[in-house]
């Protein structure tokens, strides 16, 4: 199974200086690509950032030459209008020439309840997000463009500076319903499970042979126990089910929801520890479900760990060896 493996960002977890620094390490590790996250909030006061993306790939497009960048994900429905989310993403794709990728998604009440606007209900915002998406790629076409719509409207807006290579825009899905917009409007399909069905939906709806990404949470320590204390610190919302997630509006809830979560659940969450074979089991779960790009991100502060021992004892063994998965990002 040949997939290209990449690095997920957690905004909510660093420092600006530190989300540029470690995309540029992660190129120089081996990963083809990195994807970072699009927040207004943490999920929870314990990871502690959220700073504004947009500018951050300003900061990353300097550092890096061959790695690709994705959003997981931009949510353009409400708190970002459509229009500037495609102003935002075509001069990222001008300073990352072929490069870039825009990940859109239904959204979470936690960073969008943030202006004050009513949360809608799933099906309104997949209504909405396709509405936001032909606003996008009518944008991008360099020309006057005039839309009322059912949701947005745009008056008289052109976007001037665009890229000679418009980005793909990959679409985040975790059910049926916007699996199959995916696969009907999307460039290409992010998912958090390695879910056959989810793809299967997919490439029935139009996404055969289009690119999928899976975002894969592990967190590397020296031990098991270190490692799952950092998850379940960092990352009790991975082991929490149900769509709280989308729902939730505050950190707070969060914290409150995942003090329940236990080291048992984290594990079987987050892959936990330094048995470089289980993380590489991990991945290949998410290629046997079909996808062919794997975005793993570190829970918690250590994160040079983490590139150590990936660039030592499990990029080495993937079917993309660090050559070939730079040559391949070129």
């Amino acid at each position: 199974m040949t997939f290209k493996v990449g690095y997920a960002q957690s905004s909510e977890e660093r420092t600006p200086e530190e989300l540029v620094r470690y995309a540029r390490q992660a190129e120089e590790t081996g990963f083809t690509f990195s994807s970072i996250s699009d927040h207004f909030h943490p999920w929870t006061d314990a990871q502690g950032q959220s700073p504004f993306v947009w500018s951050i790939i300003g900061g990353i497009a300097q550092v890096t030459q061959s790695s690709g960048l994705v959003t997981t994900v931009t949510c353009p429905i409400m708190r970002t209008h459509p229009a500037i989310i495609a102003q935002a993403a075509a001069t990222s794709a001008a300073m990352m020439p072929g490069r870039f990728m825009l990940g859109v998604g239904s959204g979470e009440a936690l960073n969008e309840h943030v202006l004050g606007d009513q949360w809608p209900p799933a099906s309104t915002r997949i209504e909405m997000l396709e509405e936001a998406v032909h606003i996008i790629r009518e944008l991008w076409k360099g020309e006057y463009f005039t839309f009322y719509g059912d949701y947005f409207t745009v008056e008289t807006a052109r976007i001037y500076t665009l890229p000679d290579e418009l980005p793909p825009i990959m679409f985040a899905a975790g059910g049926k319903k916007s699996a199959e917009l995916a696969g009907r409007i999307g460039d290409g399909l992010i998912s958090t499970q390695p879910n056959k069905e989810t793809i299967d939906a997919f490439n029935a709806a139009g996404g055969q042979g289009k690119p999928k990404i899976g975002q894969l949470k592990v967190c590397y320590a020296p031990t098991e126990a270190e490692a799952a204390k950092t998850a379940l610190k960092y990352w009790p919302t991975s082991a929490i089910p149900g769509e709280s997630n989308r729902e939730l509006p505050l950190p707070a809830h969060f914290q409150e929801l995942g003090e329940l979560v236990t080291d048992e659940q984290i594990k079987k969450a987050i892959v936990c520890g330094p048995d470089p074979q289980k993380h590489i089991d991990a991945m290949n779960e998410y290629a046997k479900a079909g996808f062919d790009h794997i975005a793993v991100g570190q829970c918690g502060p250590d994160q040079e760990s983490f590139f150590r021992f990936n660039e030592e004892k499990v990029v080495p063994k993937l079917d993309l060896s660090r050559e070939r998965a730079l040559a391949a990002a070129r």
